[in-house]
């Protein structure tokens, strides 16, 4: 008589069956489908506000003082167009005033006759900008400039510089591994988010079909745990594969230069492997949660009722790794890298930041023990509640209530 097989052996089994059922099923190329939406929509509304900004007028400025000063303006700016043409307002003369006339640019502004977004009054010596707050702030300094010039009267003699190109710079380093260290823990965030919730569903589905009851009498519940758990993992790893390969190759179809993205601290090969380590750690753990979560709960609607406060509690988890990589080395950095659910969206940035591998060694043996925590407590509560079925319980009541009758 063959024995049953061990707990390795059975969770190989189950993952085994769970991996390849969902690979060859069509769903799981709708499922590869999914991001192109999205990507569509983003591209859509991009090229939508570009064009909208395109299609906006620069802001004109209004000019209303005496004649003569209205002349000088305007040369002045000329002057300074070659030089500052797009950090000077463009004027536009809706006034030119004699000796003693007044202008109220407020009621200029209000009746909305003129096609301009502030009025310069005043004189040189004492120019007065009218208008909305954010914007008259922003043309201070340029119309100080102008206002300087023109009443020097002198032309200024701008030297040509040479411009001397070099392809990086310790500022602009710093600067593009923040942005990549920012895109990383984005995309793992979403394709976490994204991939662990096909844990609930796969669970939720076969509890209805009493599948799992078949599994649990032919495989210890902790293998069935496991199994579908690791077998969930390879989905999301060869939908990412997938992804990453169609991305690639309109990356390079497009044309597009490798030198044109700032390197990584650790370089981009170890970040991609770093990420592809810090994706399973982190799914992982939140694929623990929600098949805890899916095996005490029966319908879809309940799965959607306990996950909602683990996705929320997740988008808190991004958050405060996101802060924390703006505090590089501080209290705030190392407790993201030591809280489990935080710690591989932290490490990511980090290594984008900081060359050092020996944190990765021990993030990486940190967050894998408490992997194998979250997966034996879960499943030890998956063994105890996902059996948890039937009238088994109401027969019992209903048997002691008829034996007191009788």
């Amino acid at each position: 008589m063959i024995g049953r097989l061990s707990g390795l052996a059975a969770a190989w089994v189950v993952a085994r069956r769970d991996f390849t059922a969902i690979l060859f099923s069509r769903s799981f190329f709708f499922f590869l489908l999914g991001p192109l939406f999205p990507i569509v929509i983003a591209l859509l509304a991009g090229s939508l506000g570009s064009r909208v900004d395109a299609s906006q007028e620069r802001p004109l400025l209004g000019v209303a003082m005496e004649t003569g000063e209205v002349r000088k303006l305007e040369q002045a700016r000329a002057r300074l167009e070659p030089a500052l043409d797009d950090e000077l307002p463009r004027l536009v003369v809706i006034g030119r005033l004699a000796d003693g006339e007044r202008h109220d640019p407020a009621q200029t502004l209000a009746s909305r006759k003129a096609n301009v977004a502030a009025i310069l009054t005043g004189s040189l010596a004492a120019p007065v900008l009218t208008g909305p707050d954010g914007l008259i702030e922003a043309w201070q300094g340029p119309v100080a400039m102008l206002a300087a010039q023109a009443r020097s009267g002198q032309p200024i003699a701008y030297p040509a510089v040479a411009l001397e190109p070099v392809a990086r710079s310790n500022a602009t380093d710093r600067k593009g591994r923040f942005a990549t260290a920012q895109g990383a823990q984005t995309l793992l965030f979403l394709l976490t988010m994204m991939l662990a919730g096909m844990v609930l569903s796969n669970l939720v589905e076969e509890k209805g079909n009493k599948i799992i009851e078949v599994l649990a009498a032919a495989v210890p519940m902790d293998a069935v745990f496991l199994g579908k758990l690791f077998a969930m993992l390879g989905v999301s790893l060869v939908g990412i594969a997938t992804w990453a390969a169609t991305g690639g190759l309109l990356w390079l179809g497009g044309g597009i230069s490798p030198e044109r993205f700032p390197d990584p601290a650790v370089g981009w090969p170890l970040l991609i492997g770093l990420g592809v380590i810090y994706f399973a750690m982190a799914y992982l753990l939140l694929g623990s949660v929600f098949l805890t979560i899916g095996s005490m709960a029966t319908t879809v609607r309940e799965v959607q009722t306990l996950s909602m406060p683990v996705t929320m509690a997740q988008l808190m988890v991004f958050f405060f790794a996101s802060f924390a990589m703006t505090q590089p080395g501080s209290a705030v950095e190392i407790a993201a890298v030591l809280v489990p659910f935080s710690s591989p969206f932290a490490m990511l940035a980090r290594a984008a930041q900081e060359p050092a591998l020996l944190p990765h060694v021990l993030a990486i043996g940190w967050q894998a023990l408490w992997v194998l925590l979250l997966v034996r407590g879960g499943a030890r509560l998956f063994r105890s509640r996902v059996m948890k079925s039937g009238p088994a319980g109401k027969v019992k009541r209903s048997g002691f209530r008829f034996s007191r009758r009788r």
